[in-house]
Order: C-alpha cells, then structure tokens, then sequence
C-alpha cells in the first residue's frame, strides 16, 4: 500500500494561496498537525518514506516521526509560475472560468506535465513490493491518485485534501484503488 500525507498547514495553505515552489514553513498549527499524523501512524512500517524536497513536506515528514526521508523531486508541488501565491479568486478576476486542472499555469505546468511527474512516480511504486510512504502537496497528490485509478488529472479536482491528512492508496484483487483519503489524524 502507498500512504500519502498532505503537509501540515502553512499561512498559505490556510489562505487558499497556490503555493508550489515558493518555500513556505509551517505555521505552529501545522506544526502540531505533522505530530499528529505520527501519532496515528505509529504502528505503521514502511519499506521507504519519500518526500517532496520542499521543506513543508519534509519538515511533516520529520514532524511525523519517519526521519528525512529520501528526498523525490517527481512528489514536488505543481508549478504555479505566474500564479504562484496567488488565490482562485484573484486569478478568475483576470481570467474568468479558470481552472488549474484544466488550463495549468502561465509560465508554469500544465496538467499534462504533472501527469507526466504522477506517471513515472506509480511506475516506480508499483516496483516496490512493501508499503510506502509520501509526503508532499495538495495538487500532485490529487493529481497521483486520479491516475492510480486510471483516471485523468482532472479528477484530481473531484478529491478535496485538506493539510496534514492521511490518504491510502493500494489494490483490490488487482485493481487499483483508493482505500482511504483525507482522514484527519
């Protein structure tokens, strides 16, 4: 099974800001949050725990009680280029009936190129036969378990993933599914 962990919460996150490459830390809440996704995985072991390079993540991923782990450059969060820092609203004030998923970002991913990182990414979970663990963003993770189940990126709109939770991806039979998505801790 591969668990996904959302980072905790970031003056961005809790602004509705994109926050892609810009490094944000958390906020002590989110702090706080990490801490308690250790808590609630404290029985789990998992062959490797991977994360996105970004220090949000990787400061969850540490908070959480699973060490450094091995930093992932394909777990980095969708580049918002132009948009970076800015809200949904803002950006529609503009460009009216915009949507990530669909249009990516000037200057920076379109959702085909995500698609890309979340496709290589499987490929390489699936190679590995025991349980693993992912630390990273909202918009990649969605983008991650969209195409776990063969869906496009844009379903990745349909999966709401709040800071610091706790999804579970893994199989039924053979089957690709998602068993568990934004449990809070």
């Amino acid at each position: 099974m591969i668990t996904l962990v959302r980072h905790g919460e970031t003056d961005w996150s809790r602004s509705g800001r994109h926050t892609g490459r810009t490094e944000v830390p958390l906020t002590e809440g989110g702090r706080q949050q990490a801490k308690q996704v250790g808590i609630k995985l404290a029985d789990r072991r998992f062959a490797r725990v991977l994360t996105s390079p970004l220090s949000r993540a990787a400061e969850t991923c540490r908070l959480a009680g699973m060490g450094e782990g091995e930093p992932c450059e394909d777990l980095v969060e969708w580049d918002y280029g132009a948009y970076e820092g800015r809200t949904t609203d803002d950006i529609r004030a503009e460009r009216p009936g915009w949507l990530l998923w669909r249009d990516g970002a000037p200057e920076g991913e379109r959702p085909s190129d995500v698609t890309e990182r979340a496709d290589r990414l499987i490929a390489m979970l699936r190679e590995i036969p025991e349980d693993v663990i992912c630390f990273s963003h909202g918009h990649i993770l969605r983008t991650l378990a969209a195409r776990w189940v063969g869906l496009g990126p844009e379903a990745g709109s349909c999966l709401a993933l709040d800071p610091a939770t706790i999804s579970v991806l893994g199989y039924e039979r053979e089957v690709p599914v998602i068993r568990l998505w934004n449990e809070a801790p």
